[in-house]
């Protein structure tokens, strides 16, 4: 660990720059902004920050926030040689346009929108969404545009994608809403569902009415399409969601009163009335559905991503700065109210506002927050908590199943071992089956509120499982390089290589007396000075350095 150090130069000229701009409405940049607001709330609260982060410790954290995986050796040896002082501005417009970017979106939006382990049939299998989602986000589509076909879902789950997000909850309208309104709007209505919210302005009435609008949809089944179910969202002209009261005061066969749509805190929907001679009848499979003359389900998803929803673009904000910042200005996330004030509500507010009249550009919001000086601090300092509330170190997170996956892939150049590596995957498509990965750290390892928790298989995993494949000895892979390639070269230069390619930086000087020693300890001895590499790798592939993106 670094020795703690007194507040930077650099954050005394920011804190003037606040003070003296504190009258003024936004920055030149939503970066400065940003600064400006984070140092005025050190000073309120008598917060000493953390140095700024070392050149290796950037280029590790941004290839991973970024790309979903570390940089290759040749990628982390050029960046940390390079002497040009605006290197790690030109590293971030490079990765916002390198395709890693938009596969690593999608795959942090996927678990979003499905979690681990979705409800419903076939949404285990979404090669369709995920493809979708991937090639709007390498579009830079804006993200109201790519909420909206979510919840519009026209098409079908296998060829156009986005449907199969509604389908995951077919027919069953109250756990849609409990999912739309967390993730589209930082709302927590699932305990309205039984009675009124007793802290929070939500009622019964308020998530039926949010629910009415996902009463009458249907999943309609239409075959296959190369091995994905072709998924429409079927929308009838008639059925309502029935209000019965309070869950306790429930009767059997109580039938109760069909509830209106209604709008979160807004107004009813106004709907043109019903056909007399229209009857609730189920669409068949085997074929699309006909639309319907009037869409509630459009209606919603028309009003849930407007820029006048007083809702989705301030979730939307909350969620991006907690992506890269570690917690939410409002946290948790989906918890947005007025019991549960932001921690800089100026700063989430001018966020809101940028971000709209940006027109919802992602790429445009990521690269202000992870170009600014708060983002890029070090992680090291004495505040114990991994996500520190007033944002003075950079937070500590475990990586997932798929960063661990292709953290080790990269690390190892595992795609010159893998004859079998599929062609999507050389395209960079990384939506592989994680396997075994995936029943030992799915990335989500806490004790139920975000804090991360090692488990047991972990660690057995480290050091009992399928790990040892990526310690293939053959042409092309690093133990080979090292072991042999490197044969001619000094002890310290093979280090320096093992520590490169795995951990992104160089060794200190005491880390590399330590493994030169033992990587020389049985030079003559061919066999035991490969198994040495071989542990070696083993040492820094499993160790909390490389676990966690800090």
């Amino acid at each position: 660990m670094l020795p703690r150090l007194r507040l930077p130069l650099l954050f005394c000229l920011l804190s003037c720059l606040a003070a003296c701009l504190a009258n003024e409405s936004r920055a030149e940049d939503l970066r400065d902004a940003i600064d400006q607001h984070v140092v005025a709330a050190w000073q309120k609260h008598n917060v000493t920050p953390a140095e700024p982060a070392s050149d290796a410790e950037f280029l590790r954290r941004i290839y991973l926030d970024l790309c979903g995986t570390i940089p290759t050796w040749e990628e982390a040896k050029a960046f940390l040689d390079d002497p040009a002082s605006d290197k790690q501005q030109k590293l971030i417009d490079k990765l916002l346009d390198d395709p890693r970017y938009a596969q690593h979106q999608a795959e942090e939006w996927d678990m979003i929108y499905f979690g681990r382990n979705p409800p419903g049939y076939d949404v285990d299998k979404r090669a369709g969404f995920q493809r979708w989602l991937r090639e709007e986000f390498a579009k830079n589509t804006p993200y109201d545009q790519i909420a909206r076909a979510i919840l519009k879902a026209e098409g079908n789950s296998a060829e156009q994608g986005a449907p199969l997000f509604l389908a995951q909850y077919s027919e069953h309208p109250e756990d849609a809403t409990v999912k739309i309104t967390q993730t589209f709007l930082g709302v927590q209505l699932q305990c309205c569902q039984c009675h009124d919210h007793p802290y929070e302005p939500w009622t019964q009435l308020d998530f039926f009415g949010m629910a009415a609008f996902l009463a009458r949809l249907q999943n309609v089944n239409a075959g296959d399409k190369d091995g994905l179910k072709k998924i429409f969202i079927g929308e009838r002209m008639v059925g309502d969601i029935n209000f019965t009261g309070p869950a306790k005061d429930a009767e059997p066969g109580k039938k109760g009163t069909p509830v209106p749509p209604k709008f979160l805190l807004g107004e009813t929907l106004a709907e043109p009335e019903q056909p007399k001679d229209a009857k609730k009848e189920r669409f068949p499979d085997g074929k699309e559905p006909a639309k319907p003359e009037f869409s509630r389900k459009d209606k919603l998803a028309e009003w849930a991503t407007a820029k006048a929803n007083p809702f989705f673009t301030k979730a939307l904000a909350n969620r991006i700065w907690a992506q890269y910042l570690g917690r939410g200005l409002v946290h948790p996330i989906d918890n947005m109210s007025e019991s549960n004030p932001p921690s800089h509500p100026e700063l989430l507010e001018l966020i809101t506002k940028e971000l709209a009249s940006h027109n919802f550009d992602l790429k445009w919001l990521i690269r202000e927050l992870v170009s600014s000086k708060t983002y890029q601090l070090s992680s090291r300092g004495s505040v114990a908590l991994e996500r520190p509330m007033w944002f003075e170190r950079a937070r500590t997170r475990p990586l997932s199943a798929e960063e661990m996956a292709e953290a080790w892939r990269v690390a190892v150049n595992y795609a010159a071992l893998d004859s079998k590596t599929p062609e999507e995957l050389k395209k960079g498509n990384r939506f592989y089956p994680v396997g075994e990965y995936q029943k030992h750290f799915l990335g989500t390892p806490t004790d139920g509120v975000g804090n991360f928790l090692g488990g047991l298989n972990e660690h057995l995993y480290f050091n009992n499982g399928g790990i040892d494949r990526l310690f293939d000895p053959k042409s092309g892979g690093l133990m080979h390089d090292v072991s042999e390639t490197m044969k001619d070269a000094s002890a310290a230069e093979r280090v320096e290589r093992l520590f490169l390619s795995i951990l992104s930086r160089r060794p200190s000087t005491e880390e590399s007396e330590k493994f030169v020693a033992y990587l020389t300890a049985d030079e003559k001895d061919r066999e035991r000075s490969r198994e040495r590499v071989r542990e070696a790798m083993w040492t820094l592939m499993t160790c909390s350095e490389f676990r966690f993106n800090h």
